[in-house]
């Protein structure tokens, strides 16, 4: 017969006086964090600053949680939880080199979007919504007789994979851009993959703590552009020579490190900084520009660009419209949206009175591979 279990077994050990101490320290701390983050996050729902329900409120938005995640992510830009938040991410890195879940880490200092490596809910049916998107946006400007061309630009991961070290780029991804350029075609519209021009240059084709691509990356895609415009047998105009100057080397700050909540750190307690050259194109001067120009044309539409450039950060990054512009021969209007995504560059470029009183020949369209799948949450109001 097997001997009784001790009933002092399940006698917890009572804490000594120190822990007692300090528990009772760590309660009230605890309660006060929360009382102040109560109090801040219920400050700025009386502000009236956060959107409770969207302008267009969907079923699905509902049973999927969208409207409480981005009811929460307001909230989170309150004073106490943003404050907090970046000391948790701050201590994350120092001690763990953790970079939180929108950035992910790979080799030698190199950053990547957790975005380009997410796989999202109904992702082929959102990349023929927006590729349908594309083919109204181009049947509607060719009645207008203006030419649209699409530039894909890939994804950091998939260009500087050699970076990735431990990271995986889901399989499933590797044909997305392929695929929705194939179906663009199909339907009639230019557009151009720019991966087989970044490819050869690897992981120079992108800067290491950005999700942009480096002045290299960008010379070579606007080149690449510039030969489409040619074989499709459209002239940029007002034609332009331009200079090149180079700067010299200094920091270059990278959004990957502003989204992993660092840059408030000392730079020596960030990831490892950038350097770059960056490169200032300008117009020559000319004669005409120093005193001689045409009246008529310098206040008419003569003197005026016929090639628009609307899409995301890329066409605001890395000098890629100064490049456009020397590939092409003339000035172009930059009408690139930073965050943007799929549809801010174009909602604003379609709206602007820019576009409807001086409309180009050629609209040039810089769409990022990670918007491809993403869902079409912001309609294009001009193509209604």
């Amino acid at each position: 017969m097997a001997a009784p279990m001790s009933s002092s077994s399940h006698i917890p050990t009572p804490p000594n006086e120190l822990s007692a101490r300090v528990s009772k320290v760590a309660g009230v701390v605890f309660v006060a964090f929360l009382a102040l983050g109560f109090v801040s996050c219920t400050w700025l729902l009386l502000s009236g600053k956060v959107e409770m329900l969207p302008t267009k409120l969907t079923r699905e938005a509902m049973l999927e949680g969208d409207v409480t995640h981005k009811i929460a992510k307001q909230l989170s830009k309150a004073a106490v939880p943003e404050r907090a938040a970046e000391l948790e991410r701050g201590a994350s890195w120092l001690m763990l080199r953790d970079t939180g879940p929108r950035v992910r880490s790979g080799c030698q200092g190199w950053l990547f979007l957790t975005d380009e490596m997410r796989i999202n809910r109904h992702a082929q049916a959102n990349a023929a919504t927006k590729a349908g998107v594309v083919h109204q946006i181009q049947q509607r400007l060719a009645k207008r007789d203006i030419t649209l061309l699409v530039a894909v630009v890939p994804d950091k991961s998939r260009i500087a994979s050699v970076q990735l070290c431990e990271l995986r780029r889901p399989a499933m991804l590797r044909d997305r851009v392929v695929l929705w350029v194939d179906g663009l075609k199909k339907a009639g519209v230019a557009v151009v993959d720019l991966a087989p021009t970044l490819q050869p240059l690897g992981d120079a084709a992108y800067l290491r703590t950005d999700t942009h691509w480096s002045e290299t990356g960008s010379a070579a895609a606007a080149r690449a552009l510039a030969r489409q415009v040619r074989v499709m047998g459209i002239s940029a105009t007002p034609h332009k020579d331009f200079e090149v100057k180079i700067q010299d080397q200094a920091r270059r700050p990278g959004d990957l490190v502003r989204l992993a909540g660092l840059e408030w750190l000392p730079v020596a307690w960030q990831p490892l900084p950038e350097t770059v050259a960056t490169t200032q194109i300008s117009e020559k001067a000319t004669e005409a520009q120093d005193g001689g120009d045409n009246l008529d044309d310098l206040f008419g539409d003569d003197n005026l660009p016929n090639v628009a450039l609307i899409g995301t950060s890329f066409s605001r990054n890395s000098n890629f419209a100064g490049f456009l512009q020397q590939a092409l021969g003339a000035p172009i209007g930059n009408f690139g949206k930073d965050g943007g995504e799929f549809s801010g560059g174009a909602n604003g470029y379609f709206n602007n009175p820019a576009f409807k009183q001086t409309p180009p020949k050629l609209v040039i369209w810089e769409i990022p591979e990670r918007d491809l799948q993403t869902p079409y949450n912001e309609v294009i109001d001009w193509a209604k």
